[in-house]
């Protein structure tokens, strides 16, 4: 059992620094060698849990960064109450909760959706769940909106659900850009500005 839990924390380590190397760095430049040394494991220890790279990353992927859309974008939306508000509240709030880190590097998601999303299927698919489970999660809300009379009858939601995502992608790969946060300021109030529009 002991031996058990030590495995799994071992490859724990792995994926929590693998993340912070794709992140920081990209996933093509970053090496197994990288992962190794950064993890202090040998490399009888890594290839005892993964395979490849390409492992590390499809784990990184259905993992971390699910966990952090969830966490961050999709279990807020559950929320009960005003739809229009709680929709405006989840992405404000998550603009506003960002570190410098995620300010300087952008969103680890989409830095990967950029990098390796045309690259292979596996990786494509595994990030693909991610938008459409996050774009699931926004119509749902929104068709709940309608019904109770927070929002438009007349909203598309699915065209709704794409867009928001997709300005928030945006913005998180344009903050990179820039030494103060003027233009995610900006954004918001666009999004208060479109959340406006499609509530009653």
């Amino acid at each position: 059992m002991e031996q058990k839990l030590k495995s799994e924390l071992t490859k724990q380590i792995i994926i929590d620094k693998s993340f912070m190397l794709f992140y920081e760095n990209g996933f093509k430049p970053t090496s197994i060698l990288a992962i190794m040394k950064a993890t202090n494991l040998t490399k009888g220890a890594f290839y005892h849990h993964f395979e490849d790279k390409r492992q590390v990353g499809i784990t990184v992927i259905s993992q971390k960064l699910q966990e952090r859309v969830y966490n961050a974008m999709i279990t807020p939306l559950h929320n009960s109450g005003n739809a229009a508000k709680i929709l405006e509240d989840t992405f404000h709030r998550r603009i506003k909760s960002f570190s410098l880190l995620e300010k300087k590097h952008g969103c680890p998601l989409n830095n990967l959706i950029n990098e390796i999303g045309d690259t292979e299927k596996a990786y494509q698919l595994a990030l693909r769940k991610i938008i459409d489970e996050w774009k699931t999660a926004i119509i749902n809300l929104i068709e709940r909106g309608k019904k109770e009379g927070s929002i438009r009858e007349s909203i598309n939601s699915t065209a709704t659900a794409t867009y928001l995502i997709s300005a928030f992608e945006g913005i998180r790969g344009l903050r990179k850009l820039y030494d103060n946060d003027t233009i995610l300021d900006e954004y918001l109030l666009g999004l208060n500005f479109y959340i406006k529009q499609i509530s009653i």
